[in-house]
């Protein structure tokens, strides 16, 4: 008698599920509702007969059946991933799969791209942009660009580029009221992201201020510089990020004072792809454009590349 299986979407869920051990964090990897996600593991845990979850203060944990149910759906979705890779590879060997946060990609590999084909002729970019943790073993990509601490476990990632922050507006919202020094930013609108406090920037500028709990927040560093060029309020930029900006006068600078970003840039990527010919063009591009820009690292050489040991790997979530 021929096994039913489950349906994809359902696995999809518990599998996301099972890795971030909470349904909130598993609906934002798939771009789903949080009701999806407990819809699909009820259904999944009916069709199965087997409890497969259990709460856990605000998130979930893994019944003993859960575990072992976990184990055979992320290897069974590592094999078709390699597959998936291994028959695509054959199909165009060109083919580069690149995965990258939403705001480095729109504000700073896009501008760039132009020149891509006539520097790398043998390597087509597929550039896919996500917010989500990247699992070489589950999804479609060869290597990412991420934005943490580089500790990512069983990847190689190779250090790209650093960052600062600074205070930037619209110059349409100054006027008179032109700020001369970091404390006048009190009399403005402070935009926010998720993962860029101001309070590091305000240590720096020689302010003793709190972090600030009103104004708008993003979750995108992009939406949170377009929300300044719109004249919303003062936003602090990742120098990284702004792009011509500055430059064309879109967004002005305030003041000289920098901090420099916890986090840095990552070219990550599993270890099937340490010897890529299209690898090691993709990394000489991004060196070659960083440096021109006065942003970069020398490349790395393969004795600087921090290695993990074992298979596949996730990098990191960052906006």
């Amino acid at each position: 008698m021929a096994v039913r299986l489950p349906p994809m979407h359902a696995l999809r869920a518990f599998d996301a599920a099972a890795r971030e051990r909470s349904l909130t964090r598993a609906a934002e990897a798939l771009n789903v509702t949080h009701g999806a996600i407990s819809h699909q593991i009820k259904a999944l845990e009916a069709d199965l007969g087997v409890r497969l979850t259990q709460r856990a203060g605000r998130g979930i944990r893994l019944t003993i059946e859960g575990e072992r149910f976990a184990s055979r759906v992320r290897a069974a979705f590592g094999e078709l991933a390699a597959a998936v890779h291994e028959i695509t590879a054959g199909a165009n060997p060109r083919l580069l799969r690149v995965s990258v946060v939403p705001s480095f990609a729109a504000r700073w590999l896009l501008p760039r791209m132009g020149s891509f084909p006539a520097a790398c002729p043998d390597v087509d970019l597929d550039v896919r942009s996500s917010m989500s943790n990247v699992d070489f073993d589950r999804d479609d990509a060869d290597v990412a660009i991420r934005y943490g601490n580089g500790d990512w476990p069983r990847v190689t990632a190779e250090h790209l580029l650093d960052d600062r922050f600074f205070p930037v507006c619209s110059p349409r919202i100054l006027g008179a009221r032109k700020p001369q020094a970091p404390a006048d930013l009190a009399r403005f609108t402070l935009l926010r992201s998720d993962d860029e406090p101001w309070k590091p920037w305000f240590e720096a500028a020689g302010l003793d201020w709190p972090e600030p709990s009103r104004g708008p927040i993003f979750n995108d560093s992009s939406l949170m510089l377009q929300a300044a060029a719109e004249g919303q309020g003062v936003a602090l930029a990742r120098g990284s990020l702004l792009g011509n900006d500055v430059r064309n006068g879109v967004l002005v600078r305030l003041f000289d004072v920098t901090a420099p970003a916890p986090r840095k840039f990552w070219l990550v990527y599993p270890q099937r792809m340490a010897d890529s010919p299209k690898l090691a063009t993709f990394r000489l591009w991004l060196h070659n454009e960083i440096a021109a820009n006065g942003q970069g690292a020398p490349p790395a050489s393969p004795r600087a590349r921090k290695r993990r040991s074992g298979r596949g790997g996730a990098a990191a979530r960052e906006r």
